[in-house]
């Protein structure tokens, strides 16, 4: 069973899952700081000094249902989202550029001899057919 594990762990795939969602935890982080100390002040200031995560409705004295807390969330998913999504748009930008550097390589013309002989094999071809 342990080589068994060890196998699957040590798949590319699995690693590459693990960097991904390290780096992914990492982004989230920045994102989330992003909009805590810069986008949600901005728009506080916007809204009149309005601040969403203090944003509190009482049902009863018991009973609070912090909405602001989620509206900063709703805010978070829109960020980073729209991050991710330049990030995977400039990734295809530069390996679209990479395709056509590929594409733009020419073959070199064959030499005129191996032309020559290349014509003479067809002639020889179309004699054989035809008899």
């Amino acid at each position: 069973m342990w080589k068994e594990f060890k196998a699957f762990a040590l798949k590319g795939n699995v690693l590459d899952l693990a960097v991904a969602v390290i780096i992914g935890a990492a982004f989230g982080k920045i994102v989330t700081s992003l909009v805590n100390e810069i986008i949600m002040p901005i728009a506080g200031l916007l809204t009149g000094g309005i601040d969403l995560k203090d944003r509190v409705l009482e049902v009863t004295t018991d009973l609070k249902i912090p909405y602001g807390l989620f509206l900063q969330s709703v805010v978070d998913f829109f960020i980073i989202s729209f991050s991710i999504f330049l990030v995977i748009k400039l990734a295809n930008k530069f390996q679209r550029k990479e395709a056509v550097k590929v594409e733009v390589v020419e073959t070199p013309a064959p030499a005129e001899d191996i032309v020559l002989l290349t014509e003479i094999r067809d002639l020889l071809k179309q004699q054989e057919r035809g008899l």
